[in-house]
């Protein structure tokens, strides 16, 4: 299965733009005591499969993790559940960290 990605430039965009979308963040409790990305709903990746239904369907959802990989786990898990408009946020909040927002904390 092939994901639509999307990088963080893209997502400052969206941000800058008020396009409506879900952001939506699957790290641990913990990681966004840390850090997170304003406007990001948290749900733990670990709760994904009891709580999806949480989430609006009819809404593009940007999924983000640390660099990417649990969030694109989250992605085919959403998109196996019948979410069609699903990204997964390219390089997660260390690439946010990097290249938009250096305050945030990379841990």
């Amino acid at each position: 299965m092939s994901l639509n990605e999307i990088n963080v430039k893209q997502l400052k965009s969206m941000f800058d733009k008020d396009v409506n979308f879900i952001l939506l963040d699957v790290r641990t409790e913990n990681e966004v005591i840390i850090s997170k990305i304003s406007k990001s709903i948290h749900i733990p990746m670990n709760d994904i499969a009891n709580r999806f239904t949480e989430l609006d369907k009819s809404t593009e959802i940007i999924v983000y993790c640390k660099s990417g990989k649990r969030s694109s786990k989250v992605c085919e898990f959403l998109i196996n559940n019948q979410f069609n408009n699903i990204k997964n946020l390219s390089g997660g909040i260390v690439a946010w960290s990097k290249e938009i927002d250096p305050t945030i904390i990379v841990y």
